[in-house]
């Protein structure tokens, strides 16, 4: 498998891994009377919620800056960073994580930006055109 491929393999990843997050966060709130009935515990679980986070962040950080340095297109840094920095604040900042409602508002937005992010680096790679204009 080519470099390139494997950085489309990240992205749609990410993509996948940071909207899947989101439906998540979205979901969450719907299923509290739900999780005693269902055995959803783990859905609530804070580690999982963690393991997300620093999933997300590793290969957003990694995948859209390796990108960076192809396109030298801002634009999906520019939603990813605010999609993390929800992500982190709704779990480490207590008002927003003891919050059921405004939790699940900034993790969904957040989750959200970052699988934009990850599409759209994906559009940015594939519209590259190899000239003199290259930076690499």
């Amino acid at each position: 498998m080519s470099f390139d491929r494997h950085k489309d393999l990240l992205d749609r990843l990410g993509a996948t891994g940071s909207l899947l997050c989101a439906i998540h966060c979205a979901l969450t709130p719907l299923l509290l009377a739900a999780v005693p009935a269902l055995g959803l515990g783990l859905w609530f679980d804070r580690s999982l919620e963690l393991a997300l986070v620093v999933f997300v962040t590793l290969l957003g950080a990694s995948s859209l800056g390796w990108s960076y340095r192809r396109h030298r297109s801002l634009r999906a840094l520019g939603l990813l960073v605010p999609g993390l920095a929800a992500l982190w604040a709704g779990l480490v900042y207590a008002p927003l994580h003891e919050s059921a409602l405004p939790h699940a508002v900034v993790m969904t937005l957040g989750g959200t930006l970052v699988g934009v992010a990850h599409l759209l680096n994906l559009r940015l790679n594939h519209g590259h055109v190899h000239d003199a204009s290259c930076a690499h």
